[in-house]
């Protein structure tokens, strides 16, 4: 079952700047509003001047903004930006027996080692720990990691690795946030430390998994398998 991120009110706008990690000012309905950005990574590729983009409306008097930005048009491409919700889509895909069936565990945010983790998975065969990345970074039909250099990712990978020398299943799913990509690659210009982890990862026994999602303004969708090019 194909798990889904629904969101509530949407409008389109336009993307001006972006001031900070954590607000951009979007241009909606003729007015320049502050919007949340709900992705602390760069973006600098998705995030160019007049981009078509969409925007989640709330109604909470407590927020500083009143929207947050969830997607963004690349070309022919839409892609989600929302950080948060590769994990719950994830989560939910795990509860129904997506990745491993019978599960008789399944705890968000468990911590092993120096690391704390996605997923903590137990069945009656097996405990595996999993990793989630969003991917939102595309080049020429290639999906790609970081899009920034990610220490914290390498520690993460090595620390996974170490997971499966103690007897331990592992796993790090890369989640993309569009659809139309011919595979997954670690981006190994940006980081290169991090593109020799995964490698050191997979040799030592994590499973490297990548989907992609199928993306509308409003939705979320886990979609299907990518080929992981290492």
């Amino acid at each position: 079952m194909r798990q889904k991120m629904q969101y509530k009110e949407i409008k389109q706008g336009y993307f001006l700047a972006r001031p900070n990690r954590f607000i951009a000012h979007i241009e909606i309905e003729g007015q320049v509003e502050v919007c949340h950005v709900k992705n602390t990574g760069r973006c600098r590729e998705l995030l160019t001047p007049r981009a078509v983009v969409y925007v989640e409306c709330h109604d909470d008097q407590k927020r500083k903004t009143k929207y947050s930005l969830i997607a963004v048009k690349k070309g022919g491409l839409l892609i989600n930006m929302d950080s948060q919700a590769p994990n719950k889509v994830v989560n939910e895909w795990l509860q129904g027996g997506g990745l491993v069936p019978a599960i008789t565990l399944l705890k968000p945010e468990c911590k092993h080692g120096t690391s704390r983790f996605d997923f903590y998975v137990e069945t009656l065969q097996q405990k595996l720990f999993i990793e989630v990345k969003g991917v939102t970074l595309e080049e020429n039909g290639i999906a790609m990691f970081p899009d920034a250099p990610t220490e914290r990712g390498v520690k993460h990978l090595d620390e996974l690795a170490q997971a499966v020398r103690e007897g331990y299943a592992a796993a790090v799913i890369f989640v993309i946030q569009m659809r139309g990509v011919t595979c997954f690659k670690p981006n190994r210009r940006t980081h290169a430390a991090f593109a020799e982890a995964l490698l050191r990862a997979q040799q030592a026994g994590v499973q490297v998994l990548a989907y992609d999602c199928k993306v509308t303004p409003d939705s979320l969708v886990l979609g299907e398998p990518v080929p992981c090019c290492l």
